[in-house]
């Protein structure tokens, strides 16, 4: 059995603040580390529970986080950037199912740490009409190789936009948001204990949680956050221009669609 997990920062334990996200960020590197010991957490859970092959992949920001001298000996690990799949980079149809560990509510909705792939440049991106933000777009990314994603992990909110998208997902909540950069956190013992806990439960459950496919064609709406982004990404000649801060485009196939989010976003803060 083969487990996939997609590592981001943001949902972890301890995290609130730009100061533990931030490449430069005074607290990073604690923030990396908390981030590697609930990895950790999976990858044990995962092992108890029957799972011969983890793989991760470094999901935030720069994707240069995962301490590797402190990452469980058992799990495999891509790390750096770009990467043709982004956060996603490392699946294919082989997995069993998907982890969204640390993961984070989208732009524009209540949840710690919100934002959708870029805080500074993306207002929202829908898709058919949708709102979406990375849990969403993640695991329709995994459906795309027929992978369920089984377990989102962070605030109360990235749990309730998990369970709203995929039925019968597990969830494991280790911090509730008060506001944007304030949180109540368990400590970092009790939270890798719930994840290991949750992820148990959700190798066990996986069965009963289908892949999450959107289907197409499909036609994205992408709005920045102000117009110049807009103009810098309007090189891409696929876009239609919605109004001063949108754009639009459609694509028969959904790899193909995120692979056109990235650029644009990508075009937008060069």
């Amino acid at each position: 059995m083969k487990l996939f997990i997609s590592a981001d920062m943001e949902g972890v334990a301890g995290i609130v603040h730009n100061e533990h996200t931030a490449r430069d960020g005074r607290e990073h590197d604690r923030a990396r580390r908390l981030m590697t010991e609930e990895v950790n957490a999976v990858i044990e859970g995962a092992l108890e529970a029957g799972v011969t092959e983890v793989l991760v992949n470094d999901s935030h920001g720069t994707m240069r986080n995962l301490i590797p001298e402190l990452l469980h000996p058992d799990g495999e690990y891509i790390i750096g950037s770009p990467k043709r799949l982004a956060m996603m980079e490392g699946i294919d149809d082989s997995f069993d199912g998907v982890i969204l560990l640390g993961h984070h509510a989208r732009m524009g909705e209540d949840g710690i740490l919100n934002h959708s792939f870029s805080g500074k440049v993306v207002r929202n991106i829908r898709i058919n009409g949708v709102d979406y933000g990375e849990i969403g777009i993640n695991a329709a990314i995994a459906g795309e190789f027929h992978v369920p994603t089984i377990l989102v992990t962070g605030c109360q909110f990235a749990a309730k936009e998990g369970k709203e998208l995929i039925p019968n997902v597990e969830t494991a909540v280790v911090k509730q948001t008060v506001n944007r950069v304030t949180a109540r956190n368990l400590t970092p013992l009790k939270s890798q204990a719930l994840i290991k806990e949750k992820v148990i439960s959700a190798l066990e459950n996986k069965g009963n949680v289908k892949p999450f496919v959107l289907s197409g064609p499909y036609e994205v709406e992408l709005t920045y956050v102000h117009a110049g982004f807009a103009d810098a990404a309007e090189v891409l000649p696929i876009v239609e221009r919605v109004d001063g801060v949108t754009h639009r485009f459609q694509s028969n196939d959904f790899i193909t669609a995120f692979r056109y989010i990235r650029s644009l976003i990508n075009l937008a803060n060069s």
